[in-house]
């Protein structure tokens, strides 16, 4: 990785968790730094809670528990400031939050300079059972010795395991080993063993694969046995087998899958290895997962893109500077004082253009009691993703603001021109020449995504032992975008048309067979059609995925640096209805991008770029299966005409993992059936 990266990974497995002076005091020649990632693949990949795989072993990142140490190597804690996504995580992890941190990284003058060298991110080796590469021999991570000795090479950092007597060659006497070299003992190198247990409440447990060989006992032959595992056939899942060496019993891990196999795996006992702790009562069923499973570690985050602030933001973002940095008695017993207060927070905050009267307002603010946990649980039921997206959508439809620039939000954007022959259901075009954006980490789940678990606050694993945070990681990403408005009149008009056709019927009623068959079996019941978009959505969405690929071509940027942002909703009593995208890339280690994507916003530029980008929606390789796959009776796949081939993204830029999409809703495609669908923007001629 490069000096941009996040922070480095280091790790150790005992309790304190300060890898860097454990380190130090141990063995000098044993490096704790093991490897780097980028921001936002700590945010959204490889987070608290989840597994990375380096070159011969793998970590789990730390609770934030053990980032405080790193932390107190610096006098003050650098934080993100933005109220309003501050009081969405206070919603969900409740008000004792008071910060967004970013990672603890340092940026460096020179390559070979040594600032940021003791900041970075606390991992622990998981999983701690390990397979010789030599001889197969399968032990915890005690037996094995940790070799990391090169200062510029974190790649080179294994467990090997010493002695190995390497395999028995075929066709030898039984039981005589290849011997090492002659004077020389051989050290094999160990890989993480790749079996887990995992349960729907978040936790996750090695494999007892000494009970599982023994069959739930203890070996008659010796107290702690000697095992192997041997692959039988590798990469057909769990095919591996494990033998003790002293009983020599033997058993297969096929025999844990499926259900049948699931019976025989013991009871969850409330494992967190990123705490290095155990719950006290879970007892769910378990099941066996693999490293590497798309299903061990889902993020939950929270993003928005920094808007100019009100006075009530603030007057918020003051009162958590109040309370981070002074106790409760200090605030109120200087609260009628502001110039006692400006004194106290000279070296912690900048306080520059902030009136006595506003500093007097914050204290007072800072000093209300936070609502109720009662209350909290009744706003976050009652809390809905779109009221993060609703004052994006409400700024972005006053172009009289735009010329007010000057504002210390990153912000800046430009309403400009659409061509004449720009379809007309093309309302606006805004380029957004600045732009930052922050996202913050709220939890992870396992097993079952937060959507398939109602959006439950409590499914989300704990990122503390308390579960009760103080602060939580964020990223700020800065970047440039464009915008798109739909003509809200046209698309009202083509939703009342969609409403009743047979299509729209196939793709509720597969919503609902797949919202039964995958919801979790532990969130509270709730009606799927609360969680089906409405057909503008499925439009948008659509639209945005083509654009992505089209913008790839001409802007400069790969197809996975383009991000959408979908302002897709009805209207209720509490908000207008919207109907628009933005198209966007950001990075979070550096200054900017370069106006590749912005460009495009120019009318000229966007005219052509909107007609190739319909024009190859018109027609894909696939068709006439991709065009005219409508989901059947049983069916529960969550897409339409749609596919890798015309409208699929990469997980980095589509917000919903490719659900929602059909081409049929964009453009009138020609069809088998009987009913023909309108789409938004009628038939493209495709020559």
């Amino acid at each position: 990785m490069t000096d941009d990266d996040a922070g480095q990974m280091i790790f150790e497995s005992a309790q304190p968790l300060d890898p860097l002076a454990d380190s130090e005091q141990s063995n000098v020649k044993n490096r704790a730094k093991v490897g780097s990632a980028r921001p936002s693949s700590l945010l959204y990949t490889y987070g608290v809670g989840s597994i990375m795989d380096l070159p011969q072993f793998s970590i789990m990142p730390a609770g934030l528990d053990d980032w405080e140490p790193i932390w107190r190597r610096r006098p003050t804690v650098p934080t993100i400031e933005e109220p309003r996504l501050l009081k969405v995580v206070q919603l969900h992890l409740g008000s004792r939050v008071q910060q967004l941190r970013p990672f603890p990284w340092q940026p460096k003058a020179r390559a070979m300079s040594q600032e940021g060298s003791d900041l970075g991110i606390p991992a622990r080796v998981f999983p701690q059972w390990l397979r010789c590469t030599g001889c197969d021999y399968l032990g915890p991570l005690s037996r094995f010795s940790y070799t990391n000795t090169h200062p510029f090479r974190p790649d080179l950092a294994t467990f090997e395991h010493v002695s190995c007597p390497g395999r028995t060659f075929a066709g030898a006497a039984k039981g005589k080993a290849k011997a090492p070299a002659k004077g020389k003992a051989r050290r094999s190198p160990a890989v993480p063993a790749r079996y887990l247990l995992a349960c729907a409440n978040g936790h996750l447990d090695e494999f007892p694969y000494a009970l599982w060989v023994h069959r739930g006992r203890t070996c008659l032959a010796a107290p702690h046995p000697d095992l192997k595992l041997r692959d039988s056939n590798i990469g057909q899942g769990a095919g591996a087998v494990i033998t003790c060496e002293r009983c020599q019993q033997r058993r297969g891990m096929g025999e844990a899958q499926g259900e049948a196999g699931k019976r025989k795996l013991p009871t969850c006992r409330g494992r967190h290895p990123h705490l290095n702790a155990f719950d006290p009562k879970c007892g769910l069923d378990t099941s066996l997962m693999m490293m590497g499973a798309s299903n061990l570690w889902f993020a939950s985050t929270q993003s928005i893109v920094v808007m100019p602030r009100t006075e009530e933001e603030d007057q918020a973002a003051l009162a958590t500077k109040l309370r981070v940095h002074l106790t409760p008695e200090k605030i109120d017993r200087y609260r009628t004082k502001p110039d006692m207060l400006r004194d106290l927070l000279e070296d912690k905050c900048d306080l520059f253009g902030v009136t006595d009267e506003e500093l007097t307002a914050a204290a007072d603010e800072a000093l209300a009691p936070p609502p109720s946990e009662e209350e909290r649980q009744e706003k976050l039921r009652q809390w809905d993703p779109v009221e993060l997206l609703v004052p994006e959508w409400n700024y972005l439809q006053k172009p009289s603001l735009f010329a007010q620039q000057q504002n210390a939000s990153g912000l800046m954007v430009t309403e400009m021109p659409t061509a004449a022959d720009l379809p007309k259901q093309v309302h606006r075009v805004i380029a957004v020449n600045r732009m930052k954006k922050v996202n913050a980490v709220i939890g992870f789940t396992r097993i079952d995504e937060m959507d398939r678990v109602n959006d439950l606050a409590s499914r989300l694993v704990k990122l503390t032992r308390d579960g009760r945070p103080t602060w939580v990681p964020a990223t700020e990403d800065r970047g440039e975008g464009v915008f798109l408005q739909l003509d809200e009149n046209a698309v009202t008009s083509w939703e009342a048309q969609i409403l009743p056709t047979a299509l729209w019927r196939a793709h509720r009623e597969s919503h609902r067979h797949n919202f039964s068959r995958r919801f979790s079996a532990t969130a509270a019941q709730v009606d799927p059609d609360t969680r089906f978009p409405a057909p503008r959505y499925w439009l948008i969405h659509t639209l945005a995925h083509v654009l992505i690929r089209e913008m790839a071509m001409s802007c400069g940027y790969g197809a996975a640096s383009l991000s959408e942002r979908l302002y897709a909703w009805t209207a209720t009593p509490d908000r207008p209805a919207a109907a628009g995208l933005l198209i966007c890339t950001t990075a979070s280690d550096s200054e900017g991008t370069l106006g590749g994507l912005v460009a495009l916003s120019q009318p000229e530029r966007l005219h052509g770029l909107l007609l190739d980008a319909l024009r190859r929606a018109a027609r894909c390789s696939s068709d006439p299966v991709c065009g005219q796959r409508t989901p059947r009776h049983g069916e529960d796949f969550l897409h339409g005409a749609a596919c890798h081939c015309c409208c699929f993204a990469s997980e980095t830029s589509c917000e919903r993992a490719n659900r929602f999409l059909d081409r049929r809703f964009l453009l009138t495609l020609p069809t088998i059936d009987d009913e023909r669908v309108p789409g938004f923007f009628g038939t493209i001629d495709v020559h």
